[in-house]
């Protein structure tokens, strides 16, 4: 087996400095192995179904979605969704404009609304092409905007955050939110893909 691969693969820098700093902190007393893992274990717990949850409601609910366009961070509270020391900004997807969610300095993301960004966000090629010719990299995703419909791109900073509120597909007439939010998925949140509905 070569050095590199199955469990004998080196760390990376990155992996390298957080076990580092972990064990550093644990060593110090700052924090406890138990609290490191119980953290860890939230983050794993949040999904993409979080974010589903807030455009469901929005898709239902026009008062709310005009509080989450409002102020992201407290319309999120209302819904029992945690948005600790951030700001967070929801955009509307409508017939005239698409948006689109990029990080061009590293890879800032709505992680308590959306879990773990894909790798393919923090890729220098997506964070330095989507600002510059956004409609091609959309397509490239498989999501032809017409040329008709603007491109408003916007860039995630470290305290503040965006979620997309895509479209609510045709056809969709007098679902529950439940149903609704079975539409939603991660990629329609940062902007790179559209619910698909009944009918499509």
């Amino acid at each position: 087996m070569k050095e590199d691969q199955g469990p004998y693969r080196p760390l990376s820098y990155f992996q390298l400095m957080e076990v580092s700093l972990r064990e550093l902190l644990v060593e110090k007393g700052i924090v406890t192995e138990e609290q490191v893992n119980a953290a860890v274990e939230d983050m794993r717990k949040r999904t993409p179904e979080r974010g589903a949850k807030v455009v469901a409601r929005a898709w239902v609910d026009p008062e709310y979605k005009k509080r989450l366009l409002e102020n992201g961070t407290k319309a999120c509270e209302e819904l029992g969704l945690d948005v600790p020391a951030l700001k967070l900004v929801a955009v509307e997807n409508t017939p005239q404009v698409h948006n689109a969610i990029v990080c061009t300095l590293c890879s800032c993301y709505p992680r308590m609304l959306l879990g773990i960004p894909p790798e393919w966000y923090k890729s220098r090629n997506y964070r330095s092409r989507m600002v510059r010719e956004p409609r091609a990299v959309l397509a490239e995703f498989g999501l032809k905007i017409p040329d008709r419909i603007q491109i408003r791109v916007h860039d995630s900073t470290a305290d503040m955050r965006y979620i997309v509120i895509p479209m609510r597909p045709a056809g969709t007439e007098g679902w529950s939110e439940e149903r609704l939010a079975g539409l939603v998925n991660r990629d329609s949140m940062i902007g790179v893909a559209v619910p698909k509905g009944p009918n499509d």
